[in-house]
């Protein structure tokens, strides 16, 4: 009798450790910060864009976390690493912009923010999404039929510091953005300016020949050149090119098409640039000005690469907002 007591328990010991050894393993929870502040961003003054004071964009130092004046839709861009015209919600989503100070848990990376802003907007935001996949017009930046014209880039080397009886550097202005701060100072001629950081690297901007404005990148890649030529389009740019690596990179705009973009990129954080002669272009929107790459200098431009850009529609992933609520939570 004992023996067939301990024979069915081993049995039946034996079927539990199996359906355990089937059955799913739970879920991870969700990485968070483990302390966030949100707050309304105050706004935006003139007198503090000049002094290069401005709180935008989002920087990070060891554990912490410094979110200054970005919209729900910047920070849906941030968490779901999508582009704007991949987030489908609600126009509201732009219009008020939040301060954030967060801490990281011991040993998370930089590169996790993003999962962990996924967790605070749903905390704080109730935010649900879903994505989904659609057609969508774009423009597909491709190799033309000679081949690429551009150089790769050099590798990276790090700048010396500068001699004890260098002369002070000139001033710059730290500009943020849903993409990182970017610093810009003039150059040494003053005849430009050299801008660092931001989703672009190292970038120089000059007067060209006949009125043209020069854009030069010491180092970009494929994707990032397309989400630069996309500010200068009225349907995004998308890179087909299958071209890797990173490369050196020159572009000639007109003056008309840099002060567009600049509208466009300032109205996105909140600033209001004037239109050219009071209301300009018959009182369009900032993006309104965005045309078509056949009608101005960003098809030559593209051309001069040895690339193309190529009308067509493409499946784009999309993140559709289910829900969201204008206000967060209390801290």
């Amino acid at each position: 009798m004992q023996n067939q007591f301990f024979t069915g328990l081993g049995a039946s010991l034996c079927v539990a450790a199996s359906l355990l050894a089937q059955a799913p393993a739970p879920a991870p929870a969700p990485l968070a910060f483990d302390v966030a502040s949100i707050k309304v961003a105050p706004p935006i003054e003139p007198q503090k864009i000049a002094a290069g004071k401005v709180h935008i964009g989002m920087s990070i130092d060891a554990a912490r976390v410094d979110i200054g004046s970005l919209s729900l839709s910047d920070l849906i861009r941030i968490a779901y690493h999508v582009k704007p015209y991949q987030v489908n919600g609600p126009d509201w989503m732009g219009a008020q912009r939040f301060d954030i100070l967060a801490k990281m848990p011991d040993g998370a990376t930089k590169e996790q923010v993003p999962e962990m802003l996924q967790s605070l907007l749903a905390e704080r935001f109730k935010l649900t999404v879903h994505r989904d996949t659609k057609e969508h017009a774009v423009y597909a930046l491709i190799v033309g039929k000679n081949g690429p014209k551009m150089k790769e880039a050099a590798p990276e080397v790090a700048a010396p510091p500068p001699a004890a009886d260098a002369p002070p550097a000139k001033p710059g202005l730290v500009i943020g953005s849903a993409d990182g701060q970017m610093r810009v100072s003039p150059t040494n001629d003053g005849k430009g300016a050299n801008v660092n950081g931001g989703p672009f690297g190292k970038m120089k901007v000059s007067m060209g020949e006949g009125g043209m404005m020069r854009m030069e990148f010491a180092s970009v890649t494929m994707p990032n050149l397309a989400d630069l030529l996309s500010r200068f389009a009225d349907k995004p740019v998308l890179d087909a090119t299958e071209l890797k690596g990173n490369y050196q990179v020159g572009l000639d705009l007109s003056m008309e098409e840099m002060m567009n973009v600049a509208r466009v990129t300032a109205a996105q954080s909140g600033i209001t640039l004037p239109m050219r002669g009071g209301m300009g272009d018959g009182g369009k929107s900032p993006a309104d000005s965005a045309s078509t790459p056949g009608g101005n200098s960003v098809l030559g431009a593209v051309q001069q690469l040895g690339l193309k850009l190529d009308a067509r529609k493409m499946p784009v992933e999309t993140i559709v907002v289910d829900h969201l609520e204008k206000t967060p939570t209390e801290n």
